[in-house]
């Protein structure tokens, strides 16, 4: 569970809301643009994550 100072908490709700998009689209062309935008998302986070473990 995230805490308030949890950094990834707006990541979360952030994910959170492009997923309930993503559900809620009407055409495929939607849902596409909604994945490209998610896997964007998700490749910040994950440079994040690394970027830190490198400086540990």
């Amino acid at each position: 569970m995230a805490s308030s100072n949890d950094p990834s908490a707006p990541v979360d709700d952030e994910v959170r809301q492009l997923y309930e998009q993503y559900q809620a689209a009407e055409s495929a062309e939607e849902r596409r643009e909604i994945a490209l935008e998610m896997g964007e998302l998700d490749g910040r986070r994950h440079a994040e994550i690394y970027a830190a473990l490198e400086n540990e």
